[in-house]
């Protein structure tokens, strides 16, 4: 259970870093708030991601 909120988390952490330039492309955000938004998703990233990414089929089904 604690892989998939794992995975949930880093997920939402890569689409902030995905996302927040597409705004400022249309042009819905500024280029300073993209920046923080997007140090935070990677910081988040990688925190998280470290957790689940190398674990074996078997210790994710637990």
């Amino acid at each position: 259970m604690k892989y998939i909120v794992l995975k949930i988390i880093s997920y939402l952490a890569l689409a902030g870093t995905i996302i927040p330039s597409l705004l400022v492309f249309f042009g819905d955000m500024d280029i300073q708030t993209n920046k923080n938004i997007m140090t935070i998703s990677m910081l988040v990233w990688f925190v998280v991601a470290p957790f689940w990414i190398n674990k074996n089929a078997n210790e994710i089904a637990e």
